[in-house]
């Protein structure tokens, strides 16, 4: 049967469910519109329609290291409770494997297969999340993915506040080029990321950090340093010992790495140099911690009980 664009908009009008999820129900029922209304219940589709609209800002970050290549990614749920929930904890592990495959965009691995505790489930990421929000209950979604890979050496990686193995609140990817010793260079990479997930420095290098967040930090100072009324020359002399030291607490290769508290990161690379046999370049960084930027709803349960309770 011909399924048109009036019946999916009714299906769509009913049910809330996404336009193709209506085209298929429609195709499985041979357009019964009932049948294709039972058909999204019973796949959790309408159930997850609903919770599409509330806030997602715990869940959980994962990473999946490959040796050269690695993936880390933010799935989203509602509650802190369903990131202990196993089943929740599988989908964002069969997620970053299904990243590590791909180019890293939302697109690319939404649409991409996922196996889920080593099973193929023939089904897409998008799919997988979509049954799970009606058998778990809670909106959730794919927020974000970064996927890092080197010609040669490694991308190290580190999870604080782990609740499992690659499973936690915060996630760390560290991509350092070299032809020297993967078990060394698996060592610093993993220390360098302990030291990003703790610090959070804006950039790897100086010529990483964007010149408009360079350019607000020096006005900042330049205005701070002429409220001294010191003369000119002098005021442009503290402008840039200023953003010397914004430079050092900033960028990643000029702070003080937090494991020995004496030497730069930059220092302390080339310092196990020698025990790697070969040159270490710092390619890259990521760092995502679950929730960042998103704004979470503040509810206050004795207004909303005080409300209810209005005659």
């Amino acid at each position: 049967m011909t399924i048109t664009a009036s019946m999916v908009k009714e299906l769509r009008e009913k049910s809330g469910a996404g336009m193709m999820d209506c085209k298929n129900a429609l195709k499985e029922n041979d357009g019964d519109l009932e049948a294709a209304m039972d058909w999204l219940r019973t796949k959790g589709i309408t159930k997850a329609e609903k919770k599409s609209g509330r806030v997602a800002a715990e869940g959980l970050v994962g990473i999946l290291s490959d040796g050269n290549k690695a993936a880390v990614v933010e799935v989203n749920s509602e509650t802190d409770f369903v990131a202990r929930n196993e089943q929740f904890q599988s989908i964002v592990r069969g997620v970053a494997a299904s990243a590590i495959g791909t180019d890293g965009s939302l697109e690319a691995v939404a649409s991409a297969a996922i196996s889920v505790d080593g099973s193929d489930t023939g089904k897409s990421v998008s799919e997988t999340i979509t049954e799970a929000i009606g058998t778990i209950g809670e909106n959730m979604n794919l927020r974000r993915i970064a996927v890092m890979a080197v010609p040669e050496g490694v991308v190290a990686s580190y999870v604080h506040n782990a609740i499992s193995d690659g499973l936690g609140k915060i996630g760390v990817l560290v991509a350092l080029e070299s032809s020297g010793k993967t078990e060394v260079l698996t060592a610093i990479g993993r220390q360098i990321a302990m030291h990003i997930a703790a610090l959070n420095p804006l950039a790897a290098t100086q010529d990483d950090i964007p010149q408009d967040v360079a350019d607000r930090e020096r006005a900042i100072f330049s205005e701070q340093a002429r409220e001294s009324g010191k003369p000119d020359n002098i005021v442009e002399k503290m402008v840039d010992g200023r953003m010397r030291k914004f430079y050092q607490e900033s960028v990643l290769l000029s702070q003080t790495f937090v494991v020995d508290g004496e030497n730069t990161v930059e220092q302390a690379l080339k310092n196990v140099e020698g025990d790697a046999g070969a040159t270490i370049t710092l390619r890259g960084f990521t760092r995502f911690a679950l929730g960042d930027g998103i704004e979470k709803e503040e509810s206050d349960f004795a207004a909303e009980v005080a409300e209810m309770n209005k005659s």
